[in-house]
């Protein structure tokens, strides 16, 4: 809370001044040294080092009458009253005055309207300030609502990172670029369930939102995963493509539900929070639960889909054998076992 205090405004007569041969310099110093203070020098004593300061006692700068008992000296040599040279006017101000990038400042906080997001409420200040502020006047953001402008335009990089790097390390486990890309191709899926829940919620996309998104990475390819390692595994007893990807399905169907259903159950309280702090969690737990619900049930027919197709696609343009066993098979020429 800012306090208001009375002050006295003090203005020279700078024509007076000039006219008495009396340098505004020393109006200012002398005011300056005793009814402020001005610093002298520094001495030692007793092993420690004091400061001096040079300023008029307390009883003869207590009132503003005070400054007529100062004097200053002319180009003349005469001694003149500060009191014919100086004119105090009684004034208020406040107890400090804010600066903000060196322009003096007012510090405005607000918090948006229930139903309505922290974006909205700043899209509202900005349109505000634009239509009532005066031309000579301007306004800047600071505390969480800066950070939240700066880091707005971060999410699409961040969200894009975090599957950069999840393709790497699971091209490294898989050793090929082909297994990854299926498993990375489900994300799009828990995205879209994502935001389809939080649309029906009435919820926004904010940053708990994209933090739920950024979990889904992991959480949606985790499905893909199971498939595509079952499926190849298949490929290496013989199997084709196409059955392979859908005794895939068949075989991991129970492990997707059961692991779908643990991680559902252990997310609905998130989504269904009351209390304080409730928004953000419902907003994280929604964008969780509404992408895992749909990934889980689309991946099962997506994922068998994308595998088949994508193979086949890398089978013709890398003349890859059908089935993976089949460059290790034995075949027998002349009664002798010949390993290709």
């Amino acid at each position: 809370m800012t306090r208001t205090f009375y002050l006295r405004l003090i203005e020279v007569d700078r024509e007076k001044a000039e006219a008495l041969q009396v340098p505004v310099r020393d109006i200012f110093s002398t005011l300056q040294t005793f009814i402020g203070s001005r610093y002298v020098n520094d001495f030692n004593a007793f092993g420690r080092t004091y400061r001096v300061y040079v300023q008029a006692d307390q009883q003869f700068r207590s009132n503003p009458e005070d400054i007529g008992q100062l004097y200053v000296r002319s180009g003349r040599g005469e001694m003149i009253s500060l009191s014919s040279l100086v004119k105090v006017t009684p004034t208020t101000g406040p107890q400090t005055i804010n600066h903000y990038n060196l322009y003096r400042s007012i510090e405005i906080n607000g918090a948006a309207a229930p139903g309505f997001s922290s974006g909205q409420a700043i899209e509202a200040m900005k349109n505000l300030a634009a239509t009532v502020l005066p031309k000579n006047m301007g306004y800047e953001w600071s505390g969480i609502s800066l950070e939240e402008l700066e880091s707005g335009g971060q999410a699409p990089i961040i969200f894009g990172l975090g599957i950069f790097f999840v393709f790497l390390v699971l091209a490294a486990q898989y050793n090929n670029f082909v297994d990854p890309l299926i498993i990375l191709l489900s994300v799009p899926l828990a995205v879209l369930g994502a935001l389809l829940a939080q649309s029906w919620r009435g919820l926004y996309n904010d940053v708990y939102c994209q933090v739920g998104l950024v979990m889904l990475i992991g959480l949606a390819s985790k499905n893909a995963i199971l498939i595509v390692e079952f499926a190849n595994q298949l490929r290496e007893q013989g199997f084709s493509i196409t059955k392979a990807a859908v005794k895939a399905s068949g075989e991991r169907l129970r492990p997707i539900l059961m692991t779908a259903i643990s991680t559902l159950l252990g997310i609905w309280p998130l989504a269904v929070a009351t209390g304080a702090g409730s928004a953000s969690r419902q907003s994280l737990g929604t964008a969780v639960f509404g992408g895992m619900f749909v990934a889980t049930f689309l991946s099962l027919f997506v994922v068998p889909i994308l595998y088949i197709v994508i193979s086949q696609i890398r089978l013709q343009f890398a003349g890859v054998p059908k089935s993976r066993n089949q460059a290790g098979k034995l075949t027998k020429q002349s009664g002798i076992d010949v390993l290709r």
